[in-house]
């Protein structure tokens, strides 16, 4: 084999790769994240009313996951860029429709887009870094996911003052066209490894499959059912979360009200956007990393028990402004691991090959969780947010007790049964 062989055989460097899937999901952060800094002003503008305004976030998540497993069948078929390049397409459209919409149908129909855009972007970026690294799966799969988790951070505050200064309208114009071409530039950088340039999974105690399942047989398994339960449970309050950030703030009372944290003072609604997402990105690698040490199930069981204390502390001291911005970091600290912990639990027990189409199909149980986000608003006006925080944080406390006497004794089981002990 000549030199000029060896070298146009060489792998790609796999944490370049992993670099640019996490840009690629910074930029489509703020189509679900920036979303809730939508919602009070398109409502003073059209006075649709929230339910109805919050039904086009719905809709986002629901395409943004339920088509995922189809786009994940692309990526396994054709690679990366291709599904990258039309989504960042779909995105720079998705919000300039935003900006011209007047009508209820018509955000419906860019929520849609939107939703399409980013499931590109976001499944083949998962996927992609699930394939690279077998050997830290759950490291790779929280830094990707973190991209997408904390990506909002950095715009939350021109975002407001884009709001604030030039009309709605013009930040979702403006923002999208950035995010769009973006993705549309680093996606001609993503490639799939090839056979035998992603280092093989060994780890008998994080229940790694030596076989490749593929999307039919994965759908045909009740451990599969399983992970869909705790994740729609997990998934359902920290959508109310993200999406009604700002509408909570302001029924509290407290949206406007300053507060100051290590020296930076900013209203409570700003100061809670900044430090959420970032507690939201920083918990997707950290939650990988301790899941990559201590096993997947044991991991789950400490963070939704923590989502779920958080929850009772929103319910108690929520209405004290600090507190608030405080409590609400520790939900997004303990919710966002989800997008690290399932897609790798998926991977490990289900094989590589098909990781982004299987780990796209138990993604959809986010569009399910989504339906639920109007409900809020329905249950709120009933019975107060502190009813909604109940229910969510019993899911929370449910889905902790399945990974550890539900999930992991049929996960061992799984393991066993296909490794020929």
């Amino acid at each position: 084999m000549s030199i000029g062989q060896e070298v146009s055989q060489a792998p790609p460097n796999r944490w370049f790769q992993l670099i640019v899937g996490v840009i690629c999901m910074v930029m489509i952060a703020n189509l679900q994240y920036g979303w809730n800094l939508f919602v009070n002003p398109i409502e003073e503008k059209y006075q649709w009313g929230r339910p109805a305004i919050q039904l086009a976030f719905s809709l986002f998540v629901l395409t943004e996951t339920w088509l995922i497993p189809i786009e994940g069948w692309f990526v396994d078929k054709f690679g990366p860029k291709i599904v990258v390049m039309f989504g960042g397409v779909l995105v720079a459209i998705a919000w300039a429709l935003n900006s011209i919409a007047t009508t209820l149908p018509m955000l419906y129909f860019a929520a849609v887009v939107s939703g399409i855009g980013a499931g590109c972007v976001y499944g083949t970026c998962v996927g992609n870094a699930l394939k690279w690294f077998g050997d830290k799966r759950g490291l790779a799969a929280g830094l990707t996911a973190a991209g997408f988790g904390a990506g909002a951070a950095a715009t939350t505050v021109p975002i407001i003052y884009w709001i604030d200064a030039y009309g709605y309208q013009s930040a979702f114009l403006w923002f999208g066209l950035g995010q769009g071409l973006i993705i549309l530039a680093l996606s001609n950088f993503l490639k799939a490894p090839e056979p035998g340039q992603a280092p093989t999974p060994t780890r008998k105690r994080l229940g790694q499959s030596a076989r490749d399942f593929t999307p039919r047989e994965v759908i045909k398994t009740p451990l599969f059912w399983v992970l869909y339960a705790m994740f729609v449970m997990m998934a359902s309050g920290g959508l109310m979360a993200t999406a009604q950030l700002a509408s909570i703030a302001t029924d509290f009372g407290i949206a406007r009200t300053e507060v100051a944290i290590f020296g930076i003072v900013a209203t409570t609604l700003v100061m809670a956007n900044i430090v959420d997402n970032i507690m939201n990105g920083l918990a997707r690698p950290f939650f990988g990393w301790i899941s990559d040490k201590i096993g997947r199930e044991r991991t789950m069981c400490i963070a939704f028990s923590g989502g779920a204390l958080s929850m009772f502390g929103l319910i108690m001291f929520g209405q004290e402004p600090i507190l608030f911005v405080l409590l609400f970091g520790c939900i997004y600290f303990t919710w966002g691991e989800i997008y690290s912990l399932f897609p790798a639990t998926c991977t490990d027990t289900f094989g590589a090959k098909y990781a982004a189409t299987n780990a796209g199909l138990l993604y959809t149980a986010k569009g399910t969780a989504a339906l639920l986000v109007p409900l809020a608003n329905v249950l709120m006006a009933e019975a107060g947010w502190n009813t909604v925080f109940w229910v969510a944080a019993i899911m929370d406390v449910i889905a902790a007790l399945m990974a550890i006497f539900v999930l992991k004794p049929m996960r061992r089981a799984h393991y066993l049964a296909w490794s020929g002990r």
